[in-house]
């Protein structure tokens, strides 16, 4: 049997360590993180007399994203975004992502697709000081790019927001506006050509979505409220999760509802459900109590009074809306898996 050459083999200019090396090269670490992407695990230091908090979101394409409709900017910054928003949503502070990557073969051996997703992603991360301190990359088995991050965040202990945490009798409120990042989906889908070029976040709630976490880590540290949830799946589903989890009912007044400028195009009909079930708004939805003051705006975010909380009672509607004083069922028909 011969013996084994002895030239060095040749890597992958595509293979996994040469996308891993790519994406090493434009991080850096935190005072939060000892050690980062390079060894089996990360290594992080949490500060003493806070607790972690972990938070996990896919991003599928075809389901969260199209790549014939979103620039890879986009879709980096949409996958981190999403778990930012729910951190913002228990008033946490970001230690660090991870980020597993599939992606088809064709799509590894185009470096410009995966530096464009690291610009989006990498962009936000930097706004918040949270460092891409690990993950995992893979082929996908299909023609399909698959995002997985993975967030851990920190919080005093036991003070992180809940949605658990609201009473009968606490006022509801909203973080800016509603209803923009349904428009620009509509659109999008109508004529996606119009924004293939678009890297920038002005204006942009669907492709560049903003996470609350200074007014989530207000809300914290300034005890305004006593419960809190991103709206991600649309406000009628949001608020139903978290009257669910308070075992509160719900009463919205559809004329205090912030609407987006890009909504305001829209029909009423449309307009309504833009700001009722569009989603994906990434806005916070929180509750506080009667006596409690709550400004205008937060770390330069616009706030809504939008409703009150009342007492469950059998027979009755979980969720009410307001309009032109009458009174109808709110239903929530926001964004649902497997529905």
């Amino acid at each position: 049997m011969p013996y084994p050459s002895r030239r060095r083999p040749v890597q992958n200019p595509f293979g996994e360590l040469r996308i891993i090396d790519r994406i090493r090269a434009r991080t850096s670490l935190s005072n939060a993180v000892r050690l980062g992407i390079g060894d089996d695990c990360a290594i992080l230091k949490p500060t003493p007399g806070h607790e972690l908090l972990v938070t996990t979101d896919f991003s599928l394409e075809d389901r969260h994203f199209r790549r014939q409709w979103h620039s890879p900017t986009s879709i980096g910054h949409r996958a981190l975004a999403r778990g930012l928003s729910d951190l913002a949503a228990m008033g946490a502070k970001p230690l660090a992502a991870f980020l597993s990557l599939a992606m088809p073969k064709s799509t590894a051996r185009n470096p410009r697709w995966l530096d464009g997703f690291l610009d989006g992603l990498l962009a936000l991360a930097t706004t918040y000081n949270v460092p891409l301190a690990g993950g995992d990359t893979s082929q996908s088995p299909a023609d399909q790019i698959l995002a997985d991050i993975v967030l851990i965040g920190s919080a005093p202990a036991g003070r992180a927001l809940h949605r658990s945490g609201a009473h009968p009798g606490d006022l509801v409120y909203c973080t800016g506006t509603l209803g923009g990042a349904a428009a620009e989906l509509t659109a999008l889908s109508a004529s996606p050509r119009k924004f293939r070029n678009v890297t920038s976040a002005d204006n942009h709630p669907h492709l560049f979505p903003q996470p609350r976490l200074a007014v989530g880590q207000a809300l914290l540290r300034r005890r305004l409220a006593t419960g809190c949830i991103d709206i991600s799946d649309g406000l009628s589903t949001d608020l139903a999760h978290l009257c669910t989890a308070s075992n509160v009912a719900a009463e919205l007044d559809l004329a205090r509802l912030p609407l987006h400028p890009l909504a305001a195009s829209l029909d009423d009909g449309a307009q309504i459900t833009a700001l009722l079930h569009g989603g994906e708004d990434y806005e916070l939805l929180f509750t506080a109590a009667p006596s409690t003051k709550i400004p205008r705006s937060i770390a330069g975010v616009p706030i809504a009074r939008i409703g009150r909380l009342l007492k469950p009672q059998k027979n009755k509607p979980q969720m009410t809306l307001l309009s032109d004083n009458d009174r109808f069922e709110l239903q929530p028909h926001g964004w649902e898996h497997f529905s």
